[in-house]
């Protein structure tokens, strides 16, 4: 199944300019502006009431915005109808046809297009194959399995050679594994076709495993724009830094910056982390600093520490332990340790006194307000 050809006239497939959205007296989206690339996987990641399905429905035509301008494929479509955008969509609860069969869920959309039979069978048994239901065309939604109905969904989105893929956090109703599985099978699909895809979740493993870029999202604007890695390790505020990934947030002082990083203390120890948002930061002042639990380890008291304080749990993980390390010099009471193997059980019991040192320079400090 391929994608037919697109113009190239602006490499992005979507574009939001300005875009404004209000629900009575609330303001769901505020002056948000995005450009989703072509061929590209976009994740739109928030907290609930961030508005990243606002903005998803004003690309699918649900809704009409109050201000700014969207453009499909170089095309305004602020008051075209859905039917016009040529748009696939799959919705968090499917919305399968009960009585239609699984071929006539996934050809409606093209029947509804006057599409010829042979052109229609011809696609219908192309896009079955793509996402593994060839030989359960005749069965019922209720027939199939929770992952089974997910791919006719995604089946049916893709038929119309959509020139958007829009998807509103469709895995939510799927157990942990067949959640990873299908995540997985979409993205090979998704590659496969070179297909532009906005992507809608509050589940931030979900939007760093998937996308190729990610915009998180909070009371309606856009916090940060960019790739997993640069979310994951520069965010540009306490938000983000927060809410993408667990962090552990440090009390420090700022010590001096040394060309483009600075250079904090904390307890015993120096840290050393990009000056970023530190820029033009007061000597002496105190400063945040966020550190991720993998980039923290658990050292004697004897050492130079960050930290000092009392393992108060420990969690199995399987791969990792997550050592729960309470500290009365924190800027929160808890800091988490993430250690490799198995070895930190032993090693660390309920009740020891340790200290803590920071292994990388990849933490982030912000200026205390």
């Amino acid at each position: 199944m391929t994608q037919p050809a697109r113009s190239a006239t602006d490499e992005a497939a979507v574009r939001f300019s300005a875009v404004s959205k209000r629900f009575g007296k609330t303001l769901a989206l505020n002056e948000v502006s995005l450009a989703v690339r072509r061929g590209e996987f976009m994740t739109l990641l928030g907290p609930s009431g961030c508005g990243k399905t606002t903005l998803l429905n004003l690309a699918a035509g649900f809704f009409s915005p109050e201000g700014g301008e969207i453009l499909i494929d170089g095309e305004r479509v602020n008051d075209l109808p859905t039917y016009n955008r040529e748009i696939g969509m799959m919705f968090q609860n499917y919305a399968l046809f009960p009585h239609m069969t699984v071929e006539g869920n996934v050809a409606y959309g093209l029947k509804a297009r006057h599409i010829a039979k042979p052109e229609i069978d011809r696609r219908v048994a192309e896009v079955l194959g793509l996402v593994k239901l060839a030989g359960l065309e005749d069965r019922k939604p209720r027939q199939l399995s929770g992952g089974q109905q997910q791919r006719v969904a995604l089946a049916r989105a893709l038929v119309i050679n959509p020139t958007v893929l829009l998807l509103d956090e469709p895995f939510s109703a799927l157990d942990k594994n067949l959640r990873a599985s299908m995540q997985v099978e979409l993205r090979e699909i998704q590659r496969k076709l070179g297909v532009t895809t906005i992507f809608v979740t509050h589940d931030q493993s979900e939007a760093l495993s998937l996308s190729d870029r990610l915009a998180v999202m909070s009371e309606g604007r856009i916090r940060q724009l960019g790739t997993p890695e640069e979310i994951y390790r520069r965010p540009l505020e306490r938000f983000v830094a927060s809410f993408v990934g667990d962090a552990n947030v440090l009390r420090g002082r700022l010590e001096r910056i040394e060309g483009a990083h600075a250079i904090l203390a904390l307890g015993a120890t120096q840290v050393r982390v990009p000056k970023g948002s530190l820029r033009g930061g007061a000597v002496s002042a105190p400063v945040d600093l966020y550190v991720r639990p993998e980039h923290l380890e658990v050292i004697e008291t004897s050492g130079p520490c960050a930290r000092s304080g009392t393992i108060v749990a420990q969690i199995y993980q399987g791969g990792y332990v997550d050592l729960f390390v309470e500290c009365t010099d924190s800027s929160i009471e808890r800091l988490l340790v993430r250690s490799a193997g198995h070895q930190a059980m032993t090693r660390w019991p309920i009740g020891t006194k340790v200290g803590l040192a920071i292994s990388t320079d990849e933490g982030v400090a912000f200026p205390i307000a």
